[in-house]
């Protein structure tokens, strides 16, 4: 009996416990809610929101107001000036740094002792889980685990608190026995500079017996790719016979699948996507043929959801999970064990079951560009061109961008179709300014434009005139309310632009 087959007894038992969200959704979800307002009861913000007196979802509802990030920025601040019973009961010591808001270039999300055993640990446990129920020819522990992490950032770091990528936080905090069986030891995986990082990774671990990997696949791949050009080996299946998974997320896996296809050659290896964010961890996908993932309902976090169409009221109306419906677009909510309540994580997501609740994510909940873990928002390009513009003297009557899918070299970027009502001397000079300035205002933009490692320069391609009115009038939508898209995580816009531009 091989190792795998000894600790899948005690991952089929966790399964088990999965399988009642089929059935008792609501019953559980409750029982999250009810535990998170009790333990949060005696908080600052839970005496302001009379947790006290709440009995029931609608009390929740009715005391809670949705919140966003900057509703809740003064909570966390004093929380990382060490100030206790704020969000969440006691102290928390870890924030993880995420893409800014429209004022700041950086979030910082609470991280408590709670959170990283309900909301995280328990989502990694789970992923293994799920995949052994679908591979139970699993051979998984007989080799090492390759966690491909972010860093600290101790810039960020205040006397009572420390910041980090979300990953770094949780290989610092991880439980001692597990780095037995995973890759690279801790002081190479929290590195900061990802040149090195790579280039260690690749040939610390090119010459061990590794069957699974988890990461973000664009980063993953940039080591995979070093790693062949080290070895001088064809594909990565030479150097890891054994490799049979890769738990994937961060960014959309469509544009990254026939690459890794040709990179991993091997007919017994498989992809299962994960909804792993700095807010929590939220999905796995159970089923190989399925792309749609299970919403994980018992990890200290409690769902919300805001139909899409009414995002822009004064006042959004929220429903619990048990009444959102099959196909419809919503903007997700969530109360956590790390102290965010009724909050608008950003992402949108759209149900294709209720029995268990399974879902995909659909987008954000504003324009956007996330295709390699940038998260480059309409706020971000507004201030890049405005910067370019007044250093260049360049004027903008419109604009649309949309990213350029990696190609077998591993290269991609951002283009830009801008219509300048006045044009700038230099195409090259604005493009390189823009891109300077959105490094400058968003550090996941900066962080993967890095020594051009994950991204490219972007690139500007001059529009002619009136192309972006001649394009809203070929979809029946000039003039009005219609407005050209400004940022798109797919090509679809920019394309028929770029076809009407020659």
């Amino acid at each position: 009996m091989n190792e795998t087959s000894l600790l899948n007894n005690i991952f089929k038992l966790r399964a088990k416990k999965i399988d009642k969200y089929a059935t008792e959704a609501e019953a559980i979800q409750m029982r999250v809610l009810t535990e998170l307002v009790q333990k949060a009861a005696g908080t600052e913000w839970g005496k302001e929101h009379s947790y006290s007196t709440i009995r029931s979802y609608e009390d929740f509802a009715r005391n809670v107001p949705v919140q966003d990030y900057e509703s809740l920025k003064g909570y966390i601040d004093r929380m990382r000036h060490g100030e206790s019973d704020v969000l969440w009961r006691g102290e928390c010591r870890w924030f993880a740094k995420s893409s800014g808001t429209t004022n700041d270039k950086s979030k910082f999300i609470p991280v408590t002792a709670d959170g990283l055993k309900t909301l995280h640990y328990t989502g990694g446990r789970d992923s293994v889980a799920l995949y052994l129920r679908l591979n139970p020819k699993s051979r998984i522990f007989s080799g090492k685990s390759l966690i491909l992490g972010g860093s600290h950032a101790p810039n960020y770091n205040l006397p009572k608190s420390l910041v980090g990528d979300l990953s770094a936080i949780l290989i610092e905090n991880i439980m001692p026995l597990v780095n037995l069986v995973r890759v690279p030891e801790k002081k190479i995986a929290l590195l900061s500079d990802f040149e090195e990082k790579m280039d260690k990774i690749a040939r610390t671990t090119c010459n061990k017996n590794v069957t699974n990997i988890a990461g973000v696949p664009s980063w993953m791949m940039a080591v995979l790719k070093h790693m062949l050009d080290i070895t001088g080996k064809k594909s990565v299946d030479e150097l890891w016979p054994n490799l049979e998974v890769f738990f994937h997320g961060g960014v959309a896996f469509t544009p990254y699948r026939e690459q890794y296809k040709q990179l991993i050659r091997s007919s017994n290896m498989h992809y299962l996507e994960t909804y792993n964010a700095s807010e929590g961890f939220f999905g796995i996908q159970n089923d190989f043929a399925d792309p749609s993932m299970l919403l994980m309902i018992d990890y200290g976090v409690f769902y919300e959801f805001v139909p899409f169409e009414e995002l822009d009221s004064p006042s959004p109306r929220a429903v619990p999970l048990w009444e959102v419906e099959v196909g419809r677009n919503y903007a997700m909510l969530i109360s956590t064990a790390c102290g965010l309540w009724r909050y608008m994580i950003g992402d949108t997501v759209r149900f294709t079951s209720k029995n268990p609740y399974k879902f995909v994510i659909t987008g954000r909940t504003k324009h956007f560009i996330n295709v390699f873990g940038e998260e480059l928002i309409v706020d971000n390009a507004e201030q890049g061109l405005a910067k370019a513009c007044a250093e260049t003297g360049a004027q903008i009557a419109d604009y649309t961008a949309a990213p350029v899918y990696m190609d077998s070299d591993a290269q991609c970027r951002h283009q830009w179709l801008i219509e300048f009502s006045r044009r700038p001397e230099s195409i090259e000079q604005f493009a390189t300014i823009l891109d300077t300035t959105l490094q400058q205002i968003n550090s996941d933009y900066e962080a993967k434009r890095y020594k051009d490692i994950t991204m490219q320069p972007l690139e500007v391609i001059p529009a002619r005139a009136n192309l972006f009115n001649d394009w809203l009038k070929s979809k029946g939508k000039l003039g009005g309310q219609h407005k050209v898209p400004r940022l798109s995580n797919s090509r679809d816009y920019i394309s028929e632009m770029l076809e009407m531009n020659k």
